[in-house]
């Protein structure tokens, strides 16, 4: 799974392991996209990242968006929970606001991802399994039945 700990600090570490970055998203079955909701910015790459992931990972890799800080005071939150919400919808994302520091919700974010990941992964498997095949009581013995010929081929 990818942990996007702050914007700023993996967009700096982004830069210096770039030629990586693709097999590391290849590798993923889950993407947590985590931005701070006390910083815009860190909101905002969040567009960057999923750029990135469009990119690199594979199509139907399980993303989820998570506001963390959500234990800060009104008066520090830069980011409202709608946004983030809004955000989500539109990429089609399950949403959480999380505070790393109360355990809110923390729990919840992984058990969704792991559940989401498991559930597409037992739908793949259902897909792939051969179609059963169906026998009549008959088939494959040796009865009069079916060892007649017709009359023009004998």
């Amino acid at each position: 799974m990818l942990f996007m700990i702050t914007g700023h600090f993996l967009d700096i570490l982004y830069h210096f392991f770039k030629p990586f970055v693709a097999a590391y998203y290849r590798g993923a079955m889950g993407i947590i996209l985590v931005y701070d909701v006390t910083d815009e910015s860190s909101f905002n790459n969040i567009r960057n990242w999923m750029k990135n992931i469009e990119q690199h990972a594979s199509d139907n890799v399980n993303k989820i968006l998570v506001g963390n800080k959500a234990d800060m005071d009104e008066s520090k939150r830069a980011v409202s929970f709608s946004r983030g919400q809004d955000l989500a919808n539109e990429y089609g994302l399950n949403f959480y606001e999380t505070s790393a520091k109360t355990n809110m919700n923390v729990e919840q974010v992984f058990f969704t991802i792991a559940r989401d990941i498991k559930q597409r992964l037992s739908e793949a498997a259902t897909k792939t399994e051969p179609a059963a095949i169906t026998l009549s009581p008959n088939q494959g013995k040796d009865t009069a039945q079916n060892t007649q010929r017709s009359s023009c081929c004998s």
